[in-house]
């Protein structure tokens, strides 16, 4: 796949790196290609710095990975994405997009993209490297398109993830954001460090 990748941070490139060693096509759209945050990540393979608005026009699959009350200023740049898939990694934890709750509803309201969230439940660590034990944990989507869905699924079984568990519809968004405090309080404020994940187990 050819990916844009907005967001070239922890988790923006820790996906970016994964995703480049299983082949697929990264462009990482940056505000200023000669400087910005994760420029090792252009020794990656397959991995080229553009402007947001070129990285998004040479990919179908973009994937945005920022704070969220940045995403005003990325819309202004993103043209038409009509049919294309975007996936939300980011959570309004702190502060949200008002007046929407979370970016996908801001991107749903605003695009006519097909839209998942996905990519936002653990750390980059474990983006990086999702498997313990010589299994793969779990990564989590939410979101109304079953394409987009289809894609992130796709991905994370790239990334080497167990699974992509479907969380529900777009009305299950805040609910997948919430989750991912679950690992955020119980790795950092409760102490039990980074290198820790969910897996679902059956009976």
């Amino acid at each position: 796949m050819n990916i844009a990748i907005i967001g070239t941070g922890n988790v923006g490139g820790a996906l970016a790196t994964n995703w480049s060693q299983k082949g697929h096509t990264i462009n990482l759209g940056v505000q200023d290609v000669n400087k910005f945050k994760g420029q090792d990540l252009l020794k990656n393979e397959n991995t080229s710095v553009y402007s947001i608005n070129e990285a998004v026009a040479k990919s179908e699959v973009i994937l945005i990975a920022t704070p969220p009350t940045a995403i005003f200023e990325i819309l202004e740049q993103l043209d038409d994405v009509s049919g294309k898939t975007i996936i939300d990694a980011t959570n309004a934890v702190m502060k949200s997009p008002e007046p929407y709750k979370t970016v996908y509803h801001c991107l749903a309201d605003k695009t006519k993209a097909e839209i998942v969230k996905c990519f936002n439940t653990t750390g980059f660590e474990n983006m990086l490297n999702p498997v313990y034990k010589g299994e793969g944990i779990d990564m989590f989507m939410a979101g109304n398109s079953e394409n987009a869905k289809s894609v992130a699924k796709q991905l994370a079984l790239d990334c080497g993830f167990g699974s992509c568990i479907d969380f529900g519809k777009s009305d299950k968004v805040e609910l997948l954001e919430k989750f991912a405090l679950s690992w955020i309080n119980l790795a950092i404020m409760q102490g039990y460090g980074r290198d820790m994940a969910f897996k679902v187990v059956r009976r």
